[in-house]
């Protein structure tokens, strides 16, 4: 019975931390707001006048508001946010930005390297590791390079001015696994 109690005041800690763990990783929720990830403002709300028209993207995670818990738990949480002309979104990508802002999983499609580059002539997202290039005004397409699919669209809203998660990923998050489809299930024997 001692050796019980023991093990539950030792795992106590534990679970507690599980709990917070869990939050950190789990995927942007709707109403999560949206915090910069590195920098000097590194956990800040990120206001849609931070996002500067054609500028290089902006990296950011989501951020439980009540908790006040940001969602950096994995990269694959890592968002990467650009504002473009609402002129020059396709009418699907228009439909999930903010006042021009779009928001896309950091993660290349191709092998999961962060997506940091830009192209700012094109205004292209740019995967340094094999070159894959994505179009954020329509869609994040893949427009060169191995990426086998677009980057996972995150829908965005703002809530009393800041940039909010209007609902989870559409799209895949992440790379595909040798051997397993685009979908995530494994191939038939």
């Amino acid at each position: 019975m001692l050796e019980a109690c023991c093990g539950l005041a030792l795992c106590a800690p534990l679970v507690a931390r599980g709990d917070e763990t869990d939050e950190a990783s789990a995927a942007p929720q709707e109403g999560d707001a949206l915090v910069f990830a590195y920098g000097e403002r590194a956990g800040q709300i990120v206001a849609p006048a931070d996002v500067a028209l054609g500028a290089k993207q902006l990296l950011a995670y989501p951020m439980h508001v009540a908790t006040r818990r940001v969602r950096d738990g994995t990269r694959l949480n890592q968002l990467i946010l650009v504002r473009l002309p609402a002129d020059k979104l396709s009418e699907e990508t228009r439909a999930r930005a903010a006042d021009g802002v779009v928001a896309y999983s950091g993660v290349c499609t191709h092998t999961g390297c962060d997506v940091t580059d830009w192209y700012g002539d094109v205004q292209r997202f740019k995967c340094p590791c094999h070159e894959s290039e994505f179009d954020p005004a329509d869609s994040a397409r893949v427009v060169g390079g191995p990426a086998p699919l677009p980057l996972a669209a995150l829908p965005l809203k703002i809530v009393d001015g800041a940039l909010v998660v209007a609902a989870g990923f559409e799209g895949r998050v992440g790379f595909q696994a040798p051997g397993l489809d685009p979908f995530g299930a494994a191939p038939p024997l």
